[in-house]
């Protein structure tokens, strides 16, 4: 059972790199590469969010934003002969991101200073 689903693995990996011109190896380091420095993005974002860095806010959400969409900028730069609706995914992931930042830029943090 083991063995069948290696062979099955490498044969989509073979297929991907043939067909679509892109490597999934080199996705899932850029994939897992990257999580360190979006968890300590969104750490620094946040910190800089609490208390109103403006110059920091913007360094460090496009630091999380960039992290965030590296793999499927990858595939959008590397990829070829890629059916439409995989560029349409790619466009929804990289947007979400995107209304994710917005979204978390927008919130006040919680237990922030107060005015008096």
């Amino acid at each position: 059972m083991l063995e069948y689903i290696i062979s099955t693995i490498k044969e989509l990996m073979r297929v991907a790199r043939d067909t679509y011109g892109v490597n999934p190896v080199i996705f899932l380091v850029i994939y897992f590469g990257g999580l360190p420095v979006f968890y300590y993005s969104l750490f620094r974002m946040l910190r800089a969010l609490a208390k109103k860095l403006g110059k920091e806010i913007m360094l460090w959400s496009t630091i999380f934003l960039f992290s965030s969409v590296a793999p499927f900028l990858y595939v959008l730069f590397f990829g070829r002969n890629l059916p439409w609706w995989a560029y349409a995914v790619i466009a929804l992931l990289i947007g979400q991101g995107i209304l994710s930042l917005v979204i978390k830029l927008r919130k006040k943090p919680a237990g922030g200073a107060q005015e008096i």
